[in-house]
């Protein structure tokens, strides 16, 4: 259930019974030679569907464009500055508590994007510290999860992916996006060397120096709709577990 599908007198009538809303945050960034370039914001939104599905908690607007600077060195990545990713946050959930929402669960896809997230948290929260929110503002639950990160898709991941699963366009995110659009399954192609070396990076310019094709530490030729069925339904279960230790359910 999307909020962009609702009126806003069915948003109030939401507003009686829930508070809560799920915030997709991700990227548009090369992910590979077999990566689609929305893989980043494509795994949360796919999660949050079946996750509202579960729980009737609304979804709200995904954040698409996060920040990616270091990958501008591969058509099609966009990226926007952590300044500017801290506002639009601010922004947007400054925006729904005025309405009555308090719970805002960021459902993340982009490793990129954990440290600005958690910075804009704290803006929020030193505004409502500093004096400068509003009194009667109701304290607001802000959680970060990385869909990614959960123990079941940890698990899973190293079932289906020993040794190949890397950092960055790794089996598991792509196998999800496979998944969410299997019309848009890219044919395999041949990666060399079949696992890509890992390490750090600094700007885009140095990252495409030492990844050359995009990946990071991954082999994701093997990626397949029918394990990103099965990962989808692991973040699924590993977000509700998220849910219910910040009692938003």
């Amino acid at each position: 259930m999307y909020l962009k599908h609702l009126t806003w007198r069915e948003t109030e009538q939401y507003l009686q019974q829930k508070q809560s809303i799920i915030m997709p945050i991700g990227s548009h960034e090369q992910h590979g030679p077999n990566g689609m370039i929305g893989t980043d914001i494509i795994c949360p939104v796919r999660v949050a569907e079946d996750l509202s599905q579960e729980t009737g908690i609304l979804i709200g607007p995904s954040i698409e464009v996060g920040m990616a600077q270091h990958h501008l060195g591969f058509a099609g990545s966009i990226t926007v500055r952590p300044t500017t990713l801290i506002l639009i946050i601010e922004d947007y959930v400054k925006s729904l508590a005025k309405h009555g929402f308090t719970h805002f669960f960021f459902l993340n896809g982009h490793g990129g994007n954990i440290a600005t997230v958690k910075a804009a948290f704290a803006e929020i929260h030193a505004e409502a510290s500093l004096g400068r929110a509003p009194v009667q503002q109701p304290e607001l639950e802000l959680v970060l999860h990385n869909w990614y990160q959960g123990r079941r898709v940890t698990e899973m991941s190293n079932r289906y992916f020993p040794g190949i699963e890397g950092s960055h366009a790794t089996p598991s995110e792509i196998s999800l996006t496979f998944h969410a659009y299997p019309e848009h399954t890219k044919p395999a192609v041949p990666m060399e060397p079949r696992v890509a070396r890992g390490g750090s990076f600094g700007s885009a310019v140095d990252y495409r120096r030492k990844f050359p094709d995009g990946r990071i530490g991954s082999d994701p030729s093997g990626a397949t709709a029918k394990i990103g069925a099965e990962l989808c339904q692991a973040a699924v279960t590993d977000a509700l577990d998220a849910l219910r230790y910040r009692e938003f359910l």
